[in-house]
């Protein structure tokens, strides 16, 4: 494994490379694996020699994009990391045609910043160091979804290579199967080592920010949720709700707020829920490009353990936020960090889309999120710390 396939033009780190830490090295940290060797390819012939060199030999493989898996998809032990995120990280913008040409490892942030140049923007991470592969693969919900829809709705073309090594373009006339295929069903399909994504005019500041709540305030809060709900999303709007426990080790609500307008229309359009008085108000008209900043470091910083698994809910439901904030603060403790993230965005533009169009399975639902963060130790200081956490 020491030695890359001939005429590999990337850079071959192996355990005894002095970069080999940082190769490995993932967001999540309980994610890492001690991979045979990572191979940061410069371009699709690239990944096309390290998928033969790796069938070959029979070794395992992993994609790693940004490298944001909590669950350690994008690592490998004993195998090859095929890793866009050296070279294939740029993205460039064509502002007559509207679109952004993505490298497969890049991350959100880069997409966000190159776009707003141009006032353009398209659906992107609410968190901007994550990448951009696994979320357009995947789905893809932001906080442009109520006016654009989803990523993989914006995903024009896309340039892949498959399992037999051959580099293929993949839109709505040319492989058309696959184009189907990876909007919705992840990295099944191949490895992306460019995105085209469809832009749209995007005005250069928005309404967003923080806003903290007591526990005392959970009733009245989510009685103004819920009419909020009831009474049908705008396009421009979304909102994220965090049940967790705050730095004082009391319960608290936090809330992420997002209005496509300006600061003075965001604040009035969300007023009921400025009036029951947060103890912390983080919000203001901001560069949008800064909207992703938001959630980027409320608890899920680089190089920490990290628990995430993923639920629906049909409405926003009182009695269940009630018992889900009791039973984070049980869980929490003064090593581990645990939330319960409601994303309530609208989805009348994603619905749009028939179920047939892509892999992706929509629906009329609430994205919801279980998150969990500790220190060092891994699962063994996890069941010390938190043993409900853990099991």
């Amino acid at each position: 494994m020491a030695t890359p396939p001939s005429a590999f033009r990337g850079d071959w780190v192996t355990p005894e490379h002095p970069e080999y830490s940082k190769a490995i090295a993932r967001w999540a940290i309980n994610a890492e694996r001690h991979a045979a060797a990572v191979a940061f390819v410069k371009d699709a012939g690239d990944v096309s020699l390290v998928l033969k060199h790796a069938q070959d030999h029979g070794i395992p493989i992993s994609i790693r994009g940004g490298g944001h898996s909590a669950s350690g998809s994008s690592s490998v032990e004993n195998g090859i990391v095929i890793d866009l995120s050296r070279y294939l990280a740029e993205t460039r913008v064509d502002p007559e045609k509207k679109l952004a040409y993505v490298g497969g490892g890049a991350l959100w942030e880069s997409v966000d910043k190159a776009s707003i140049e141009h006032g353009l923007a398209t659906v992107a991470g609410t968190v901007n160091h994550t990448g951009v592969g696994g979320l357009t693969l995947g789905g893809g919900y932001g906080y442009l979804s109520g006016q654009h829809g989803l990523a993989l709705d914006n995903l024009v073309q896309a340039t892949l290579v498959t399992a037999d090594q051959k580099i293929r373009t993949v839109n709505a006339e040319e492989n058309a199967d696959l184009y189907w295929a990876i909007r919705g069903a992840g990295s099944n399909f191949g490895v992306v080592t460019e995105f085209v994504l469809r832009l749209h005019p995007q005005r250069r500041t928005v309404f967003a920010g923080m806003a903290m709540y007591p526990a005392a305030v959970l009733s009245q809060l989510m009685s103004v949720v819920t009419a909020w709900w009831d009474k049908g999303l705008d396009e421009r709007e979304a909102l994220f709700q965090c049940l967790t426990k705050g730095p004082d080790g009391n319960p608290m609500i936090m809330l992420v707020f997002f209005w496509n307008g300006s600061g003075e229309e965001g604040r009035a359009h969300f007023k009921e829920f400025f009036d029951l008085g947060p103890f912390l108000d983080l919000c203001s008209e901001l560069p949008y490009e800064a909207v992703t900043l938001c959630r980027s470091n409320q608890g899920s910083p680089h190089g920490r353990n990290c628990y995430m698994s993923g639920a629906f809910a049909t409405r926003p439901d009182p009695i269940l936020a009630a018992a889900i904030l009791h039973q984070v603060n049980e869980i929490a403790s003064k090593d581990v960090t645990a939330a319960m993230f409601f994303e309530y965005i609208p989805v009348a533009k994603v619905l749009q889309v028939p179920n047939t169009a892509t892999a992706h399975i929509r629906g009329q639902r609430i994205n919801c999120v279980v998150f969990g963060v500790w220190d060092e130790g891994g699962k063994e200081r996890l069941a010390e710390s938190s043993p409900r956490l853990a099991r």
